[in-house]
């Protein structure tokens, strides 16, 4: 009979998902690479490319903008750039791949935090001639503080700076170094030319001098967490089915989405914010009985015992029960156009809980250029990222964004129109530094 451990690892196994997202500075070649991805690992259909081909033969252009196939809107086709953030799915024969492609200004640093919240791995983009500029370093610093694994440096334009080995190494060494001192785990440095399609998808015949991975093997052979094993098990209640009918007269099920971990049964949990405890009966799962589910499987909890629980509450094992509080301390990035103030009332919305809230004080604000901290600035404003101190009217069972993404994470609400104001991760700014990474005789490999 095969282990738990090993009936996870197959099902997992059987097809895997990365989310992964781009970023980089205004005419970097963020959705040419975008672009160049998508067709030459042939997931671009006939008619879309004929498309392309008609809009750029339209613009002047001999050679197919591939650009066009992620810049859709109208205003980024006539300037040139990236507004909104750019949802592309596509699929290789060794994984699936969710991409977020986002804007490069300043102005849309929200956009990019949107898209990088849900990542596993982040593509920043240099300009070879330009190397490390004040936005790379603004999207290294997202990306840290979003807690993205996997950070992949891709040094694009290397035809422009006639394939140049130490310009590369030059580019590579600084970003590495910026990027460790944030705390990002781990770094991939790529010379590419996403015009001419060096190193996207197949290996450049003028970098004989790199012995690393294309982009797209890279994507296909990074490791996915699911968090599986590393995060205690959480269940937030969205729903409670009780049907009454004469099949189920005594029915009483809590259903929702596992956020993360293991939930098995026979195991004791802890229903917060109450603290009443039991043990579960059952897991219902696709209208069959289960006896162990995993993020991020939706089904339906049957406890024990009767407890009074409605959506919002959070089942969790009583083992490794998160604390609850009323004060929350995290580093928010502000989204809305209309500031966040000290005083203002606010709801805050953290997985299928929301409660009223109201924000105590800002204690600083961060500068993204050096990481400085501007303190007490009294009010945040669209896109900039600064910590907060809010007191809830009822308690929460929020974990450390450090822990988990999906339990350490909120929104905080308008409540007069709905809103979205601000997105909050809880606990402390940036991860430890990363270690330096180690000497690689055989190729670049940050």
């Amino acid at each position: 009979m095969t282990s738990t451990t090993e009936q996870l690892a197959g099902q997992l196994s059987a097809t895997t998902l990365l989310r992964f997202a781009t970023a980089g500075s205004v005419d970097d070649g963020k959705s040419t690479l975008v672009g160049r991805l998508l067709h030459d690992s042939k997931s671009v259909l006939a008619d879309q490319l004929e498309a392309v081909e008609h809009a750029s033969r339209n613009r002047g252009q001999e050679a197919p903008d591939l650009a066009l196939l992620t810049d859709g809107l109208r205003a980024e086709r006539e300037q040139g750039i990236t507004i909104d953030v750019a949802y592309r799915y596509f699929a290789t024969p060794r994984r699936r791949f969710i991409l977020a492609d986002t804007p490069g200004h300043v102005q849309y640093t929200r956009n990019m935090v949107t898209g990088a919240s849900t990542a596993e791995l982040a593509v920043v983009l240099v300009d070879a001639r330009n190397g490390v500029v004040e936005q790379t370093r603004r999207h290294a610093a997202v990306a840290a503080l979003l807690r993205v694994p996997h950070v992949v440096l891709a040094v694009n334009k290397m035809d422009l700076v006639e394939y140049a080995e130490p310009v590369f190494a030059a580019i590579a060494e600084e970003f590495t170094r910026y990027a460790s001192a944030l705390g990002v785990p781990e770094i991939t440095a790529i010379p590419i030319s996403a015009l001419a399609g060096d190193n996207v998808v197949e290996p450049s015949a003028h970098m004989d001098w790199y012995g690393g991975p294309t982009v797209l093997e890279h994507l296909e052979t990074v490791p996915v967490s699911h968090d599986l094993a590393g995060c205690p098990a959480r269940f937030p209640v969205q729903y409670v089915i009780r049907p009454q009918t004469a099949e189920h007269p005594d029915y009483r099920g809590y259903a929702g989405q596992i956020a993360s971990g293991v939930l098995r049964v026979g195991e004791a949990v802890t229903v917060l914010p109450s603290g009443r405890t039991s043990v579960i009966e059952g897991i219902d799962a696709l209208g069959s009985s289960v006896d162990i589910a995993w993020a991020p499987q939706s089904v339906t909890l049957r406890l024990a015992d009767d407890l009074d629980i409605s959506r919002g509450d959070l089942i969790a094992p009583t083992a490794a029960a998160p604390a609850t509080t009323q004060d929350v301390e995290a580093t928010v990035c502000h989204v809305a156009d209309q500031p966040l103030e000290v005083g203002q009332r606010v709801l805050l919305k953290h997985t299928t809980r929301t409660v009223k809230a109201i924000v105590k004080e800002i204690p600083s604000r961060l500068t993204l250029d050096d990481l400085s901290q501007h303190p007490a600035p009294g009010r945040l404003v669209a896109n900039d990222i600064g910590r907060v101190r809010v007191r809830t009217a009822e308690p929460l069972a929020l974990d450390a964004y450090a822990d988990s993404r999906r339990t350490g994470s909120f929104l905080l609400i308008d409540p007069s129109d709905g809103t979205t104001l601000a997105a909050g991760m809880a606990g402390d700014s940036f991860a430890a530094p990363a270690a330096a990474p180690a000497e690689d005789d055989e190729g670049w490999d940050f």
